[in-house]
């Protein structure tokens, strides 16, 4: 018994080694843009958020819509106490959109005003090569 104990561990870390190596790429590169994002939105920085947004984000909304849309929503919620990631999802098609490269990142929030909300945030491979940010929606 400890001889098979002593051969499936090997086995078991070579298993766990591939799952943390079989991560997309795109899906690190779309956290990394989803948290820079993020973290100008939650500084109320509104036209910085639209400016490093997607080239399909700013074609489908203009900086001051987008300004007084974010202000409405996120301002009465105040400021952000915790976020952790709940899910992130590489995908080639989304609703209403042109098929491309996406992943959709979830996350689980607390507001100082609202304790349980889910922000959706969808990022898109843009044109320039680089990940950013094509859509927010908060629930």
């Amino acid at each position: 018994m400890k001889r098979r104990a002593v051969l499936l561990s090997p086995l078991l870390l070579c298993g766990l080694s591939l799952l943390a190596v079989a991560e997309p790429e795109p899906t690190v590169a779309a956290r990394s843009a989803s948290a820079e994002w993020l973290l100008k939105l939650d500084s109320a920085d509104y036209p910085g958020t639209w400016e490093a947004a997607a080239s399909m984000f700013k074609s489908a909304v203009s900086v001051q819509s987008w300004q007084q849309a974010s202000q409405a929503v996120r301002g009465p919620l105040g400021a952000v106490q915790s976020r952790s990631e709940k899910s992130a999802t590489y995908t080639k098609t989304i609703p209403g959109a042109p098929d491309g490269q996406y992943v959709i990142i979830q996350f689980n929030t607390t507001f100082e005003n609202k304790a349980t909300a889910v922000e959706t945030v969808t990022t898109a491979l843009d044109r320039d090569g680089k990940w950013r940010v094509a859509g927010y929606f908060i629930k």
